[in-house]
């Protein structure tokens, strides 16, 4: 234990009287100098700084005897602080390398595109696409997933709210994930995200400004613990054309956000009527808003009934007449 207190930074004086601490509390720095084997000069000054750090404290009554910080506390605290630096000094050394492959592109093209292996690496590039874009991340977004798609992105609304522009696409299959819809996707609209949606998708992929792109592997409907990072180069421009191509060619996702409220279609026709334009089938529809099949066939009946329509075509035409589209 006294090792891992010096991969957080603490010295083995420290670390020491801190842990005699926690299990003898009320001691005195005489009483914690014989236990550790410390001269009492030393004990005080190891007691100097755990109090520093927010590790211990004089007792409340008798001021000559310390208890020691609660170790989840004062451990979690050393941790945090080393997390951070680790987090800074990992975010220098991406910079470094996107600096690093700029200067060499020319030189050497292998350098355009880099192969990651291992979920944690994975995370740490997404995490520095994102905190490294300047104004717009742009992505495609379709099954399958490793991690829980309904989880909402902090880092993601932390951008939106300093002014990147953010862009998504979906496949269709990834509207109908149960539950996204109403409590990620949405949100995020709202939030200010540009949210579109297609029946299929190419691949999956994020990019940042036009310096970074990232694509995971897959095989059928397995993503492998790999990815390509696509940097500066003739095929990253590539990606960014594609992008806007699909974009161009997707429905807007802000036609499922009416409130029901005034002229014009009520929440649940509206949402009816923006699924319905982005391709989504009558299974899609219902596990997207949680309904029953038998639910969803008598809403999208009212709905055509509404319409005066008899095909899907039919509905989408006359409600774009209506301004409804």
């Amino acid at each position: 234990m006294l090792d891992a207190f010096t991969v957080l930074g603490l010295g083995l004086s420290d670390g020491q009287v801190y842990a005699a601490l926690v299990v003898a509390p009320q001691s005195t720095a005489e009483e914690l100098a014989e236990h550790c084997g410390l001269t009492l000069e030393q004990c005080r000054e190891a007691l100097d700084r755990l109090a520093e750090q927010g590790m211990a404290t004089r007792a409340p009554v008798d001021r000559e005897r310390y208890l020691s910080v609660a170790p989840d506390v004062a451990i979690g605290t050393l941790i945090g602080h080393r997390e951070a630096e680790l987090r800074s000094a990992r975010a220098e050394m991406h910079r470094l390398m996107d600096a690093f492959r700029e200067a060499s592109r020319y030189t050497d093209p292998a350098h355009s595109v880099e192969v990651l292996t291992g979920g944690e690496a994975i995370a740490q590039r997404l995490e520095h696409l994102i905190e490294s874009s300047q104004y717009q991340i742009r992505g495609f977004d379709c099954p399958p997933y490793v991690q829980d798609p309904t989880v909402e992105q902090p880092r993601q609304r932390a951008k939106l709210k300093s002014g990147v522009r953010i862009r998504t696409v979906f496949d269709k299959e990834a509207i109908a994930w149960p539950g996204r819809l109403e409590q990620e996707i949405l949100t995020g609209v709202e939030d200010g995200e540009e949210a579109r949606v297609r029946p299929v998708l190419p691949m999956k992929m994020m990019m940042a400004d036009d310096k970074m792109a990232i694509i995971p592997i897959s095989v059928g409907d397995s993503v492998l613990d790999a990815a390509y990072v696509i940097h500066p180069s003739a095929l990253l421009q590539a990606l960014d054309a594609l992008f806007e191509a699909e974009w161009e060619r997707a429905v807007p996702l802000q036609t499922v956000l009416g409130d029901g409220e005034g002229p014009g279609p009520d929440a649940d026709h509206l949402k009816l009527i923006g699924l319905l334009a982005a391709g989504l089938t009558d299974e899609s529809i219902a596990r997207s808003l949680g309904w029953s099949a038998r639910t969803t066939q008598r809403r999208l009946q009212g709905l055509m009934r509404e319409l005066g329509a008899t095909t899907r075509f039919q509905a989408g035409m006359a409600a774009r007449e209506r301004g409804w589209l």
